[in-house]
C-alpha cells in the first residue's frame, strides 16, 4: 500500500472520475478518523482537530493553508475556540479524488507534528 502522506497532489480540471468504491475503503484505512460526508450531493471528507485553545487552532489552520498553497489543493477551514475542522473535496468533478485522501493524511501529519512540538 502506497503512503498518502508521501504522494503529492496531481492537477485535476475536471473530467476525470472520482474515486471508486474499492479507492474508498483502500485510501481509509489510511486516515481512519475522517468522515465521508454528503453536503449538496457532493461527498467530502471532513474531520473535526481538537486543540487546548484558539491560537493553537489557529496555529495549524495556517499550516494547512500553506500546505494547500503548496500543493494547489484547496479545502474548506472553519477555525473555532479549540477546534478546527477541515474539509476536503474536488470541486472540479464534484466529489472524491485521490488528491483529497493525500491532503487528509498530509492533514493528519501536521496534527501529530504540532501535538509533538
Amino acid at each position: 500500500m502506497v503512503d498518502l502522506r508521501e504522494l503529492h497532489c496531481v492537477p485535476c480540471r475536471g473530467g476525470e472520475p472520482t474515486v471508486t468504491d474499492a479507492e474508498l475503503q483502500e485510501y481509509r484505512k489510511q486516515i481512519p478518523d475522517w468522515e465521508v460526508v454528503t453536503r449538496e450531493g457532493v461527498n467530502r471528507l471532513e474531520r473535526a482537530f481538537k486543540f487546548k485553545n484558539f491560537a493553537q487552532a489557529l496555529a495549524f489552520t495556517n499550516r494547512i493553508g500553506e500546505l494547500a498553497e503548496a500543493e494547489d489543493h484547496h479545502p474548506v477551514l472553519v477555525t473555532e475556540w479549540g477546534k478546527v475542522t477541515v474539509t476536503w473535496w474536488t470541486h472540479a468533478i464534484g466529489g472524491l479524488h485521490r488528491n483529497d485522501f493525500i491532503m487528509a493524511a498530509k492533514s493528519d501529519a501536521v496534527y501529530q507534528s504540532l501535538a509533538h512540538a
